[in-house]
């Protein structure tokens, strides 16, 4: 064992004898399936609309509390990180309802063929933004920029 990256290959076989052991594909060359980062993704936005949730309530706390802090929350949901904290909640949301959607599907029996997970998670992205775009455009309609 001279070199340091034959100690990484090899290890005893159960005779005691010295082997080289496969090593897992690393993080950089494994290709995560579509349906994979959607299922990582649907329990990240579920943290994070926790954490969103945070922001609604500190909102109704300053409405409850008086116009001179109510203001103060308004200013900093209206600005710019306060919009991009908006829109990431938005994003979460839409994105965890329809992931939560497709695994009841799942639960069922819908969709859990091989050639519909793919197919089914972009259906999930582009409803997710499609759904935000939406929201934010009426959002724009409704209360302008």
């Amino acid at each position: 064992m001279s070199d340091a990256d034959d100690a990484v290959f090899l290890g005893k076989a159960s005779d005691g004898r010295l082997i080289r052991r496969p090593l897992s594909p690393h993080i950089g060359i494994y290709h995560w399936p579509l349906s994979m980062v959607g299922s990582i993704l649907n329990r990240a936005t579920g943290i994070a609309i926790s954490i969103g949730t945070l922001l609604l309530v500190w909102w109704l706390v300053a409405a409850a509390a008086g116009p001179v802090a109510f203001a103060g929350v308004q200013a900093f949901i209206a600005s710019p990180i306060g919009l991009l904290l908006l829109l990431g909640w938005t994003l979460s949301l839409f994105f965890h309802l329809f992931s939560g959607i497709r695994h009841l599907g799942w639960d069922i029996g819908i969709g859990t063929a091989k050639r519909s997970l793919n197919p089914g998670a972009l259906a999930i992205f582009a409803l997710t933004l499609g759904a935000t775009a939406a929201v934010w455009i009426a959002g724009y309609a409704v209360f302008g920029g």
